[in-house]
């Protein structure tokens, strides 16, 4: 069962089309990584998701709800976590200060920052006085995605998690996206350029090639060749 579908969606941006009937089902309980070269639109995607920009044309229904008639604000409400590219924590804010921004998005009202987040994240709970902006890059992709499941998302999203960050960090997000798909049933969908990562992490994989979704499979059936014609710079 799709918990989220994407149908025919065009996107315009300053006069260009970057997305054409672009349609990618995310099915509940996988882990889909949507790949391609820079510049083919994933980012542009995962912001029309989240209602950060609008569509041209087209549909994007989670879980049952047409998300074109929810605005982007109330779409954390519904359960769909997200790590932009880049983290944009606040960094004048503590560690967490920032973690508390996601509980006023929360479905269900909590006061306190969910126990499972220092679980899977230990480092915050050492670093709860500290501001943002002192973290590493690593910490502070850290921070970014445990702001996110402070929602307890169905859903989390993310963009490059692994994008300028050391490789035993890499490695402990990874161990953490399946954790939180298997043991919590969080769907994912992430966008990805790291080739070893997307085959560990992913169940699934999507292409965008100039704005067009170009191929789709099983993590499984992304061939060498398929990286060659589709991936390689």
């Amino acid at each position: 069962m799709s918990l989220l579908s994407i149908k025919g969606l065009n996107q315009s941006y300053g006069g260009s089309h970057t997305l054409w009937d672009v349609a990618v089902d995310v099915e509940a309980g996988s882990r889909t990584c949507l790949m391609g070269r820079n510049g083919m639109g994933k980012t542009t995607l995962l912001k029309c998701i989240m209602g950060l920009l609008p569509l041209t044309s087209g549909s994007i229904t989670f879980d049952g709800t047409d998300l074109r008639s929810v605005p982007a604000e109330a779409r954390a409400r519904l359960g769909i976590g997200y790590v932009p590219q880049g983290r944009e924590i606040f960094p004048q804010l503590t560690v967490e200060e920032n973690l508390r921004v996601g509980l006023a998005a929360r479905r269900r009202p909590a006061r306190a920052i969910p126990s499972e987040i220092f679980d899977l994240f230990p480092v915050l709970k050492q670093m709860l006085g500290r501001r943002g902006g002192d973290l590493s890059g690593g910490q502070q992709q850290q921070l970014a995605i445990g702001r996110a499941l402070v929602l307890e998302p169905a859903l989390l999203i993310l963009d490059e998690p692994t994008e300028g960050i050391q490789p035993n960090i890499v490695h402990e997000i990874g161990d953490i996206i399946l954790r939180l798909n298997r043991e919590a049933g969080v769907t994912v969908l992430l966008v990805e350029q790291k080739l070893p990562f997307a085959r560990r992490v992913g169940s699934e994989f999507r292409i965008l090639e100039k704005g067009r979704c170009a191929v789709a499979g099983a993590i499984e059936e992304l061939s060498d060749d398929i990286v060659r014609e589709h991936l390689s710079v």
